[in-house]
């Protein structure tokens, strides 16, 4: 189960890639006309209803993009089968009046359109699941000469629709449940404001090693439980709960007021921008002098990642394991910043993840609030995790990158080692993946060759023939989950590497 959780995380990562094209769109097109969103300029208008159709069919992003992502083969029949059973799905989800007998124009809230409907992440999800495993389980299926025809990778489909159906019946008295305890827990956390908004990122960074992370922003960020917080923030809707209408409506005061949407984004751009490059600053200045040139590449690289992109994989799987005690800092200095950002009511939003890049695109959209005081924010956490970093490290000895009694420079000297083994094509990349692979096991024990946003996520026949201290040299951070997974963190080059060991690995 475990590895099946990790290899949905992965997969969550290609609809979630889509993400930025929303942004970029939509952060554009409320730059030129901040007001009338579009209702004033033909232009805008394009723009906005370019990044609207990612947003508004997310539902049907993720059935596509998980299906394809679960299947160990990244066949189009994968893709298809989920958009034939999200489209099964919905359609019968849709008509549910015709099973249960109530009013098709006023429905309960579960069978609402907007529950139903192209943007039901968790119906995506679901059916991308189902999709992924028939395709493993029947892509290869030979039926009798007069059916030969649906043989293989075309009967995918058709399964995928009919075992759809069957789920879909189940759904009509299961899914009423399931949305009202989202609902719930969704407004438990909602109903503790910013206090609950900084238990969320809390465990948001604690499950980052895990990979399960994914699960937990889904509620938050997406329409699980009618939270909804990227979409709502991008499309400048939302904003107020009930209790929060309620209050206001009267003139009263409330304690987050009216930029509820956001709250749930905005307190970690100051972790991502500022907070772990400052980080990064005090693990480099405590490395052993020897090893401070390798340490500040690795350190460097990853904070730009993270300023500019958001990604902080790379720095965080650099300490994590090493120095587990700091990371839990972490986690609760990400969990005071998006409590602070929440109280004041500082709100920007993103797409992908919260870098530079994506606060400077959310800069004009209506439901930002006071976006330039999270720089602020920013700066002053950037002092904090400077000192914090450098106490913790200095107090405790903490083995961060650099401070290992058995420490070697991390350089590029174990990288030219494996350059005749990557033959011609001879980068950086293909050199990593070379090398790689050999220390993996190569052929004889790796079985599957996956990525995500920066890491490798493998299955392997025996974790304990993987050298793993080599691996450590070469990469930020290696993660053995069990006797047949590993991770291997990269960085922001990891589709690189994974599509030349892919190709390494067909050639053996």
């Amino acid at each position: 189960m475990k590895a099946y959780i990790q290899r949905l995380g992965r997969a969550l990562m290609l609809p979630v890639a889509c993400l930025p094209a929303a942004a970029l769109f939509l952060g554009i097109g409320y730059w030129i006309d901040p007001s009338g969103w579009g209702g004033g300029n033909v232009i805008a208008a394009y723009l906005c209803k370019t990044g609207s159709a990612i947003l508004d069919n997310l539902g049907l992003l993720f059935a596509v993009g998980v299906a394809v992502g679960m299947a160990r083969e990244r066949d189009g029949a994968s893709a298809l089968s989920g958009l034939v059973g999200f489209m099964t799905v919905t359609t019968i989800m849709g008509s549910a009046s015709m099973f249960l007998g109530f009013d098709a124009e006023n429905p309960p809230a579960a069978f609402a359109p907007g529950a139903i409907g192209n943007k039901n992440v968790f119906f995506g999800i679901m059916v991308g699941c189902v999709a992924g495993s028939l395709y493993n389980k029947f892509h290869k299926t030979k039926l009798p000469d007069f059916l030969a025809f649906f043989s293989g990778r075309r009967c995918v489909p058709i399964l995928t629709a009919a075992l759809m159906s069957v789920v879909s019946l189940l759904l009509l008295f299961i899914w009423p449940l399931i949305y009202n305890g989202l609902v719930s827990f969704g407004e438990a956390i909602m109903g503790m404001g910013a206090v609950g908004a900084g238990i969320y990122a809390f465990f948001n960074r604690l499950l980052i090693p895990t990979g399960l992370h994914h699960a937990l922003n889904n509620v938050f960020w997406f329409n699980l439980a009618g939270i909804d917080d990227i979409t709502k923030f991008w499309n400048g809707v939302g904003g107020l709960d009930g209790q929060t209408a309620a209050v206001v409506a009267t003139g009263g005061f409330h304690p987050w007021g009216e930029y509820v949407t956001g709250m749930y984004q905005a307190g970690f751009f100051p972790i991502m921008m500022f907070g772990l490059p400052a980080g990064a600053l005090a693990i480099w200045r405590n490395a052993k002098p020897q090893n401070r040139k390798a340490v500040g590449s690795l350190m460097l690289a990853g904070g730009l990642a993270a300023f500019l992109t958001g990604v902080t994989e790379p720095l965080e799987f650099s300490f994590m394991f090493a120095a587990f005690p700091l990371y839990v800092v972490h986690a609760l200095l990400t969990a005071l910043s998006v409590f602070v950002a929440a109280a004041f009511q500082w709100i920007a939003g993103f797409n992908f993840s919260a870098g530079f890049i994506d606060w400077f695109l959310s800069l004009n959209v209506p439901r930002a609030h006071m976006p330039v005081m999270l720089l602020v924010q920013g700066l002053v956490f950037a002092v904090i995790y400077y000192f914090v970093f450098d106490f913790m490290i200095k107090t405790f000895d903490l083995k961060t990158p650099g401070r290992g009694d058995d420490d070697e420079s991390i350089s590029s000297a174990a990288l030219e080692d494996a350059a005749p083994a990557a033959g011609a094509a001879a980068d950086k990349e293909s050199v990593l993946a070379a090398k790689l692979y050999e220390l993996l096991g190569g052929a004889s024990n790796l079985v599957d060759i996956e990525n995500c946003t920066t890491r490798l996520r493998l299955g392997v026949n025996d974790t304990s023939k993987v050298d793993v201290d080599a691996i450590r040299k070469l990469v930020p951070g290696v993660k053995v989950l069990d006797g047949k997974n590993i991770q291997v963190i990269v960085g922001t080059q990891v589709q690189a590497v994974c599509d030349a060991m892919e190709a390494i690995h067909r050639k053996n």
